[in-house]
């Protein structure tokens, strides 16, 4: 097996996923180097990383990058959506955690909220991109603002099209994309992000989608002004509200502030509200659709943020073949024989201490009928006594 020198690995936080760790175990190195801008895991796995590579050495603040110019300035905007009365009853009388997402991702007002974003940036000459974890969500957005979409099933020439004419292309300011566009998507001219629906609390996601638009802008003349705009759109008491504020907190703790809007001023770009009748039928359109999610979007990892089991339905149970091996835990690549120098002197724990002398009890002798251990000399003979 090849020994190498140096092992450099770039978004190290997903190397805790069972493929990954297995190439790092693998992959002999006398040193690692692991880089990443979002050390943060939901299923607490990042600790496995200190075996697997080392412990932390630096970790710059992203504040101080933005008073260093290195990246942009974003404002962080969270804008509360309230929910039709037919949306909101369908919502608290289902079961399904899906089709709660689907209910809150569908909300009429956050359509109208996204598209007065969409039109109000476009109009500044901005590059936009609106994400959504909901493939049926972003599909519907997509098709109704007539803009182009990037899912996992776009073809890579059709992916790459729709990207070179988002870069070059004035007139394409818009691009509508889902999970794929979270990570390893280099576009220097986007500046404004737009959240639909998300990974529940998934905290690495919101900054990994805050990193598309943290290229470096040229600055304004104005010291101090915005270079880039982070929408999150929120459905209004709903377990959308509680992973909004989860998603947060490793921002917040970067020293980001997020904002609240609760109200837009949609007519003045002549947004409409969505009619009783567009309503009614997207509500049909929601409860008859299952959502797909983002099934083979996901590179081999997961952080174990798919935990919104409220209201879910008995889990059917799965059976497969196994091996008392495999049980054993022989093939689990963290158990690994190392060896390692001995230090110099014996281990303390094992140091042998002379107790004082009488500190132990005399040892009771045996009786004459016990049985002997096998090669212990024979009991002395009784000494003769006078009669």
């Amino acid at each position: 097996m090849l020994d190498w020198g140096l092992l450099i690995l770039d978004e190290v936080h997903i190397v805790p996923a069972q493929m990954f760790k297995k190439v790092v175990t693998y992959t002999a190195a006398h040193c690692k180097l692991g880089l990443t801008a979002t050390p943060v895991r939901e299923d607490g796995k990042f600790t496995v990383l200190h075996n697997l590579i080392g412990s932390k050495l630096y970790e710059a603040s992203w504040k101080d990058l933005t008073a260093a110019g290195h990246i942009a300035s974003v404002e962080c905007i969270e804008v509360w959506c309230t929910m039709p009365r037919a949306f909101y009853r369908e919502y608290l009388q289902s079961n399904s955690s899906s089709r709660r997402r689907l209910l809150y991702g569908m909300n009429p007002n956050k359509f109208t909220a996204c598209e007065y974003l969409m039109k109000h940036h476009e109009q500044r000459g901005d590059k936009i991109l609106v994400y959504s974890d909901s493939l049926f969500v972003l599909q519907y957005y997509a098709k109704k603002l007539h803009r182009p979409v990037i899912c996992g099933a776009t073809r890579n020439q059709e992916r790459m099209s729709i990207l070179k004419q988002f870069q070059h292309n004035p007139e394409q300011r818009t691009v509508f994309i889902s999970r794929v566009g979270d990570n390893a998507i280099d576009l220097p001219e986007a500046n404004v992000i737009i959240q639909v629906s998300s990974h529940f609390g998934a905290r690495r996601q919101e900054a990994q989608r805050l990193g598309r638009i943290l290229r470096p802008k040229k600055r304004k003349a104005m010291q101090g002004e915005v270079d880039s705009y982070f929408y999150t759109l929120v459905s209004r008491d709903t377990r959308e509200a509680y992973f909004s504020s989860k998603r947060q907190q490793f921002l917040v703790a970067q020293g980001y502030s997020f904002k609240v809007m609760t109200t837009l001023d949609k007519e003045s770009l002549g947004v409409k509200p969505v009619s009783a009748a567009e309503q009614l039928r997207m509500l049909r359109m929601t409860l008859e659709a299952e959502d797909e999610g983002e099934r083979g979007e996901l590179l081999g990892d997961s952080d174990g943020e798919d935990n919104d089991t409220r209201g879910a339905t008995t889990r059917s149970a799965h059976r497969s073949a196994g091996s008392m091996s495999a049980l054993s835990g022989i093939f689990d690549p963290e158990l690994r024989y190392e060896e390692t120098e001995a230090a110099a002197g014996p281990n303390p724990v094992f140091v042998r201490h002379r107790l004082p002398r009488g500190h132990l009890p005399p040892p009771t002798p045996l009786p004459s009928n016990a049985p002997r251990p096998v090669g212990a000399p024979p009991p002395p003979a009784p000494s003769p006594t006078a009669r």
